[in-house]
């Protein structure tokens, strides 16, 4: 296994959604805000669905944030829980969830970052 080398305290936030759908866009929306704020040793990617292809990208990163728009009310209007590593594959490398991103990352590269999933209720879906 590869042990991908992390430059220590960098935090990834990274926005899943869709932009063009109302709602749906909240992630992405949120990754501008953290974005806008220019904080050291902070990264935001934006994303439609998670891919395989993403799991070499949180192997660089000590802590993750996945946020995405939730159908959920929600107290507060959001949620923040831990992400756990999961292998509930999906097959098609189009959509995984982060838990299964935190699996193959910790199965092919030995790295499990510190993460976590932030629910954020949406209201208008289009």
């Amino acid at each position: 296994m590869k042990n991908i080398k992390t430059d220590k305290g960098k935090i990834l936030f990274i926005g899943i959604g869709n932009c063009g759908r109302m709602d749906d866009g909240i992630g992405w929306e949120f990754a501008d805000k953290v974005s806008q704020l220019h904080l050291k040793k902070t990264d935001c990617e934006y994303r439609y669905q998670l891919q395989v292809e993403d799991v070499l990208l949180v192997c660089s990163f000590d802590k993750i944030i996945f946020a995405d728009a939730s159908h959920t009310s929600l107290k507060d209007g959001f949620e923040l829980k831990p992400c756990t590593a999961a292998s509930h594959y999906y097959f098609s490398s189009h959509l995984q969830s982060p838990e299964t991103i935190l699996y193959l990352a910790k199965e092919l590269y030995n790295k499990m970052p510190e993460a976590y999933t932030l629910a954020i209720e949406g209201q208008n879906w289009g």
